[in-house]
Order: C-alpha cells, then sequence, then structure tokens
C-alpha cells in the first residue's frame, strides 16, 4: 500500500509541474482583455517551448556542470563552503528559469534539486541542506497563512468550497478509479484515497 501511495503522489508531482509551467502564460492572459482560444494556446505553446530549452539545458548541460563542481568544492573538505555552493546554485537556476525562461520560481527550485541529485556527492549535499529545508518549509507556511485573505472568503464562498471540494472530493475519486483500475484491493482503494485527500503539492500552486 505505500508503494501505492509514493506511486500516486508522483503522478501528482508530475502533474504539479506541468501546471506549474503553465500558470505564468495564464497568469499573463488573465491581466489585459479577454483572449481568445488561438491567443491561450499559442502563448502555452511558447510557455512549453522555453520550458523544453531550459529542461534540456539542464540535462545536458546542468547534468555535466553542476556534479563537476560540486565534486571540486566537496574535496576542499569545507561543509560551509559546500553548503553555500549547493545555495548558491539552487538560487541560480530558479532565478535564471524565472528571468531567462519565463516559467516558475519553484520548477526552476525543483530541476535544481534533479541536477544536484544526479552528481555524486547528492547524499552530503542532501543531508547538509536538511536544516535549510525545514527552515524554508516553515518560510513557506507561514507565507501562505500570511496570504489568507477572509475577506475572500467572505465574498466568494462559492469558489472557496468548489476548490475545497476539488482537493477534498474529486482527488481522493480520481485516485480511487485509478487504483480501482488496476484491480488492488478493496482494503486499497478505500485507504490510498483518504491518505491522499490533503492539499499536498497543489497549496504550492
Amino acid at each position: 500500500m505505500i508503494e501505492t501511495v509514493e506511486a500516486m503522489s508522483n503522478l501528482e508531482d508530475i502533474l504539479s509541474v506541468l501546471v506549474l509551467v503553465m500558470l505564468p502564460a495564464l497568469s499573463s492572459l488573465g491581466k489585459g482583455d479577454e483572449p481568445g482560444g488561438t491567443e491561450i494556446l499559442l502563448s502555452l505553446g511558447i510557455a512549453l517551448i522555453k520550458v523544453a530549452v531550459f529542461v534540456g539545458l539542464m540535462i545536458f548541460a546542468g547534468s555535466r556542470f553542476v556534479p563537476w563542481l560540486l565534486s571540486n568544492v566537496a574535496h576542499l573538505r569545507s561543509r560551509e563552503l559546500f553548503t553555500l555552493s549547493i545555495f548558491s546554485l539552487a538560487l541560480t537556476i530558479a532565478f535564471g528559469a524565472s528571468f531567462l525562461f519565463g516559467s516558475s520560481l519553484a520548477l526552476g527550485a525543483f530541476l535544481a534539486g534533479i541536477v544536484v541529485g544526479q552528481s555524486n556527492v547528492s547524499h552530503q549535499a542532501a543531508a547538509d541542506a536538511l536544516p535549510m529545508r525545514d527552515a524554508f518549509a516553515v518560510l513557506f507556511f507561514v507565507s501562505v497563512g500570511m496570504l489568507l485573505d477572509p475577506r475572500f472568503i467572505i465574498n466568494k464562498p462559492g469558489l472557496v468550497l468548489s476548490i475545497l471540494a476539488v482537493i477534498m472530493i474529486l482527488r481522493p475519486l480520481t485516485a480511487m478509479l485509478i487504483i480501482l483500475l488496476k484491480g488492488y484491493s478493496s482494503r486499497i482503494v478505500l485507504t490510498v484515497p483518504l491518505l491522499l485527500a490533503q492539499v499536498g503539492e497543489f497549496s504550492f500552486i
């Protein structure tokens, strides 16, 4: 059952990445007049091409340069310098993805983690980045809480309840349908959707 939960969670991660790719393009369309279908498709196509170019650069160039750099820094046996290098790389790639390719900072940071994970010192990087992960997790949830506007909930209860229904009802039902089609037992069919019935990565989006 744990493997099933992890598989469904990984599927949601992939879908979250696709939403993060399309979100900047869709948000920019909402600032002007009501766009047509062709304009929306063109904007999404350009966004996907930019992200594809960025992913290609990260896979072919970053996967060679970043492991080489981190290996050389690790040989200096300075934990502080190694941690600073990880932090600098993550920020550089994230901001580069945002300013040069128009993607989100979150997607840039996600790809930075993938590239760092391909190096021979990925376990050391994960161990050194653990305190930063906890700090940024706290900062993230505090920031999300500060964005809460009670007036929005009062003024648009229908929209809030609709989003809540998608998260708490539609997502578990979708997961239940997928697991049911896979032929798992009824216990897994009922338990896994309940474990997934929380916001998770979608709060980030």
